[in-house]
């Protein structure tokens, strides 16, 4: 973490709780959509703009880490800008790929336009070990050798033949198909000259909007009842893209909003990019969503909240990172209400922090229970991941009083705005640092 970020986490959030949200906002760019397709544009033979890239520290970081490859990379006004270097550094920087979660998709790209890539162990949220092996097993199948030094730290792969060879890799975990890894294998099948098989795919948005990314720039691509078919090429062209909105901002704000009692609108998103299970769970948990000619719209329904039982799940379940905010969301609703997780080993570090609050809630594993409060404290809390930060926001928004917040930096990291159309939509939020518009 640099000073500046080391600053950034100091600061806290203060919010004045009980205050209706209300209003209209836009959704930003998905930061993790947005996350792997910075590592797809290394794939670019001519220069590429990705629009609606979200003003979030990663979106910095993935930058610097491409000019560190010696590819010209600009972030000016929500475009990602590329120009290809004539030839790439095999390099992803070692400080900057410790700071992001995408480090080994980066390697990847990397890996296939040089046939080498020296990387460090990725970095991001740390909720729970988050293995890479079946990143480093899809560089395997494509004829790399890949060695890790004796620090676990640092990771070389080498492709003998000077580039990606076409190949066939499985990338199923215990909890489902790696989302990650099924891009690092796309990345590397698109430069290798044949066609390829990725097994056990996932169909995460992150992999959809990556394929579609690919086949606009001239990579054919299919499913198929075996898994993913690649036929790679030795040009990918650059142009335009528009990186697709937040699916999980917007289910972030919907939560926040029915934990207030408010009615939100948003725009730059539509109704069916929010899962199936997503829209069924917050409907079971009394929030009523409608689409409208530019987005969404969301309102608590006359019943209030009410407890649901869910699992997180891959795509189209409900996304592993909406498990938090809905914990605290559910909070506030009469009953006990159970959470599952179903994508990783556990992800639990928000329910110590929202005890603070108030309220009830327990882990066990995988498992959450929450039973619902008619009211929650204010609190004095911070958190060391991204959605978990926002999981306490949603808390101190519905909480009598004033409560302060730490772990800005991660923040940051994932939301670009948040803390700006909180405020907008009428709640009362500053930071340590100055008064937000």
């Amino acid at each position: 973490m640099t000073t500046a970020e080391q600053d950034t986490n100091r600061r806290i959030i203060t919010i004045i709780g009980e205050a209706p949200l209300a209003g209209r906002i836009t959704v930003q760019g998905s930061k993790n959509i947005a996350l792997h397709l910075y590592a797809a544009a290394l794939l670019a033979d001519t220069p590429l703009v990705l629009h609606h890239a979200p003003d979030i520290l990663d979106t910095g970081v993935c930058a610097d880490i491409l000019t560190h490859t010696g590819t010209h990379t600009v972030v000016y006004d929500g475009d990602f800008t590329v120009i290809p270097a004539p030839t790439l550094r095999p390099v992803v920087h070692h400080d900057l790929g410790a700071r992001v979660r995408t480090t080994a998709v980066l390697a990847a790209a990397v890996l296939a336009r040089t046939g080498e890539v020296d990387f460090p162990v990725p970095g991001g949220d740390a909720f729970c070990p988050r293995l890479i092996d079946r990143h480093l097993a899809a560089m395997e199948a494509a004829g790399a050798r890949v060695t890790v030094e004796e620090d676990g730290r640092t990771i070389h792969a080498v492709c003998p033949a000077g580039g990606p060879r076409p190949f066939r890799v499985d990338v199923a975990t215990p909890y489902g198909p790696s989302l990650g890894a099924t891009v690092t294998a796309l990345l590397m099948a698109a430069r290798a000259p044949g066609a390829s098989l990725i097994t056990s795919p996932s169909i995460e948005p992150e992999v959809t909007e990556t394929i579609r990314f690919l086949a606009e720039r001239g990579v054919r691509i299919a499913f198929g009842d075996d898994g993913l078919h690649v036929q790679g090429t030795d040009r990918i062209a650059g142009g335009a893209f528009t990186v697709a909105g937040d699916r999980i901002e917007a289910a972030t704000m919907i939560m926040a909003a029915a934990a207030t009692g408010g009615t939100l609108e948003l725009d730059g998103i539509t109704l069916t990019e929010l899962p199936e299970t997503q829209r069924h769970v917050l409907a079971r948990a009394g929030i009523l969503l409608t689409a409208y000619q530019s987005g969404i719209r969301a309102v608590l329904g006359p019943d209030g909240l009410q407890p649901v039982n869910a699992r997180t799940g891959p795509h189209p379940g409900l996304p592993t990172d909406t498990a938090p905010q809905l914990a605290a969301l559910l909070t506030l609703a009469e009953g006990t209400s159970t959470l599952f997780e179903a994508v990783y080993p556990r992800r639990d570090t928000h329910v110590e922090p929202l005890r603070a609050f108030g309220a009830d809630v327990t882990a066990d594993g995988r498992h959450t229970r929450i039973r619902g409060v008619t009211r929650l404290r204010s609190a004095d809390v911070a958190a060391a991941d991204i959605r978990a930060v926002t999981a306490l926001l949603i808390a101190a928004l519905a909480a009598k009083g004033t409560s302060t917040i730490g772990g800005m930096y991660h923040l940051a990291r994932g939301y670009g705005r948040l803390l700006p159309n909180l405020a907008a939509l009428g709640a009362d939020i500053t930071t340590d640092a100055e008064a937000l518009p």
